[in-house]
């Protein structure tokens, strides 16, 4: 079962209180490839500029990510770098040259337009419109978005989202997209507006699901070690969205071990920088970290003590 992503393929360079990696491989798309493919193959479509090194090519193919609709032209690939304060939370842009992808319009190979799974990163609005333009019958559109589209490309975003299955934000962009304080009602708002499924993002807090019958929370890993944040997000949508192509079930269940997955995967994308950490991943690294989320959130109910009368 293959499934479809659409983002950014970059060059990051990071500083955190724990190291700093330079032109590290980055990019909404690679993060979402480097955890996708432990359940699936990936579909990849972007653009690097003729600066991209070989080596992020390699790790791509050594996901078994279908590249073809991964595209490289003349000029500088897309390059951010940014620091991270000690708590993690908090992050500063220091630098972001788009290069190749300012001009960056999706083109969606024939081979890939009956994939039944697709996710569009966090890109403008209109050019994840006109991605849904060449998709054919898809089972599952999820999508993603930042507070930049949310107040440059409010009208553009209201009409995409719905047309879409599942819109994943964090706290502060569901605020912000609904006008609402709440994130219950803020996530009912959102789906009122067409997505089905709303997954609200709390970082290391965790992520909510919102269905039309139910709400699920899934806790941040604890870990003991984190050393970069960056592409934590993109790897949480990779798992989840690879978990469900894998599956190929959309019942209430399955989105849930799928948010389980998603978390899995984002907690071990902090581990190490750039996606260090997929490289060396196994399947049963994977499955040890989901039991131990089980092990976290279950818990039993007392038996009701019995009442003399």
């Amino acid at each position: 079962m293959s499934l479809l992503v659409v983002g950014s393929v970059a060059l990051d360079t990071v500083e955190t209180p724990f190291g700093r990696a330079v032109d590290a491989l980055g990019g909404s798309a690679t993060f979402f490839t480097a955890a996708a493919s432990a359940f699936c193959s990936v579909q990849v479509v972007g653009v690097v500029g003729d600066d991209f090194p070989e080596e992020g090519i390699r790790f791509l193919e050594s996901c078994d990510a279908d590249l073809d609709g991964l595209i490289r032209v003349p000029g500088e690939s897309f390059r951010w770098s940014g620091v991270y304060s000690y708590d993690l939370n908090t992050r500063e842009t220091l630098d972001t040259r788009l290069g190749v992808f300012a001009e960056f319009k999706p083109h969606i190979p024939e081979s890939y337009r009956s994939t039944e799974w697709v996710f569009l990163g966090n890109i403008d609005p209109e050019l994840q419109l006109d991605v849904l333009s060449q998709i054919r019958k898809p089972r599952l559109i999820a999508c993603d978005t930042m507070n930049f589209w949310i107040e440059g490309k409010r009208d553009v975003l209201l009409d995409l989202i719905g047309r879409v299955d599942l819109l994943m934000v964090n706290d502060s962009e569901a605020r912000e997209l609904s006008g609402d304080y709440n994130l219950s009602r803020a996530a009912r708002w959102i789906q009122s507006r067409g997505p089905r499924y709303v997954i609200v993002k709390k970082g290391e807090h965790g992520a909510m699901l919102f269905t039309p019958s139910s709400v699920f929370f899934a806790p941040g890993y604890p870990l003991e070690e984190v050393f970069d944040p960056t592409g934590a997000g993109d790897a949480f949508a990779g798992g989840m969205m690879g978990y469900l192509a894998q599956t190929g079930r959309l019942e209430d269940a399955d989105l849930r071990r799928a948010v389980v997955y998603g978390s899995a995967m984002g907690s071990f994308a902090v581990e190490r920088f750039s996606v260090d950490r997929f490289r060396d991943l196994r399947t049963e690294d994977i499955e040890d970290r989901v039991r131990h989320f089980r092990e976290m959130m279950v818990f039993e109910l007392p038996i009701p003590a019995k009442v003399n009368v």
